[in-house]
């Protein structure tokens, strides 16, 4: 579980994010993001719809993607909001794939400050 300053909760800033905001994507994974007006930390959030699979298949997808976005945190402004909006094709990925997505996805939407994250510094296996 992500720290709670860092889980998004209120669907008004999932709608922000989603509605409001930019996005990329890829076969597995599309990020999107958007600023908040109160920069009190980098909030991110999980969309992993029924599409996915069984209630078993989608709990490991978000962990999963929840486990490939936390090393990112320290990179990420204040005052972003994050969704990881899962594709049906996330199913059969591999944590290595979803990592790859996720970070090139970060990258590519100019999300993270700085360069790849330390995995030694709290990343996930």
């Amino acid at each position: 579980m992500l720290p709670a300053p860092h889980r998004m909760r209120a669907g008004t800033e999932f709608e922000a994010a989603v509605r409001r905001g930019r996005r990329a994507g890829s076969p597995r994974v599309v990020v999107h993001t958007s600023t908040s007006a109160v920069p009190d930390g980098p909030r991110v959030g999980f969309v992993v719809s029924k599409a996915v699979g069984g209630s078993v298949v989608r709990h490991r997808v978000a962990r999963r993607l929840r486990e490939t976005v936390r090393p990112h945190l320290g990179a990420i402004a204040a005052d972003r909001l994050v969704v990881l909006r899962a594709q049906p094709a996330s199913a059969t990925a591999s944590y290595a794939e979803l990592e790859a997505d996720v970070t090139r996805l970060l990258d590519r939407l100019g999300v993270v400050r700085a360069a790849a994250p330390d995995r030694a510094a709290g990343g996930a296996p």
